[in-house]
């Protein structure tokens, strides 16, 4: 995906949600210096840590708000790094861009004396996600991008556990599934434009989905079928963190 054209609006729409952050700062301790692979805007970098950020996109490095960690323009199979030079590596919402996830991986490794932490989704539970009912290529697109968990478990070694983190209602970091109770926002198109998938469907195919769910919105439809999700406090979906020491 090509973030110097769709990723201008990632600074106003992917902020880090601090519930989310717990459970990937847990995993990461409290060693320093850490390595963020792939930081675009830098949401989800820890305060009051020494962190340096990695990032291919000009797009994405320019929306990084002042006083935020250095960045570096590289890409996680080649991290300009020596060995071992981290105590902590992350990698957030961003393998499945990867163009070759092994050698990420193992670049993660190569330059991290403790823990590696990779905040992803769960391909095989993409599909139970309301959304797929109206944009069936969510699971197609997305299932096919998004790398297994276990598979990044394997890659990177050691002794690595997957963990499901749950979605807030009001997640203000805005992947798909954030919306999974407020289905209004994804009538936006900037919403949309913050949400990689989008740029991978024919947009006649989207239009027709987002019409088919503005639709059910005002008909009572959608309510029908999913409207419980509008009093659950959290959503357990695809969004799992994969954690190896």
């Amino acid at each position: 995906m090509d973030y110097d054209t769709t990723g201008h609006g990632y600074a106003r729409f992917r902020r880090a949600d601090p519930r989310v952050a717990a459970y990937l700062h847990a995993a990461l301790g409290y060693v320093e210096p850490v390595v963020n692979v792939g930081a675009g805007a830098g949401s989800y970098e820890p305060a009051g840590r020494r962190v340096v950020a990695v990032e291919p996109s000009d797009t994405m490095r320019a929306q990084r708000p002042p006083g935020s960690a250095p960045v570096v323009a590289g890409v996680a199979e080649r991290l300009p790094f020596r060995d071992g030079a981290f105590g902590a590596a992350m990698a957030v919402a961003t393998v499945h861009q990867w163009p070759d996830l092994a050698a990420g991986l193992r670049e993660l490794r190569r330059v991290t004396r403790g823990p590696v932490v990779v905040l992803t989704f769960d391909a095989s539970l993409i599909g139970e996600y309301w959304l797929a009912a109206y944009l069936p290529e969510l699971v197609t697109i997305d299932g096919a991008r998004m790398p297994e968990p276990a598979a990044i478990a394997a890659g990177l070694g050691g002794d690595a556990t997957v963990t499901r983190v749950p979605v807030p209602f009001d997640c203000v970091d805005g992947f798909v599934e954030a919306y999974y109770g407020r289905p209004e926002a994804l009538l936006d198109p900037e919403v949309r434009a913050a949400q990689s998938l989008w740029a991978f469907v024919d947009p006649a195919v989207a239009d027709a989905a987002v019409a088919a769910l503005a639709e059910d919105l005002r008909s009572g439809a959608w309510d029908a079928r999913w409207g419980a999700l509008r009093d659950a406090p959290a959503y357990l979906g695809s969004l799992v963190l994969v954690a190896a020491s």
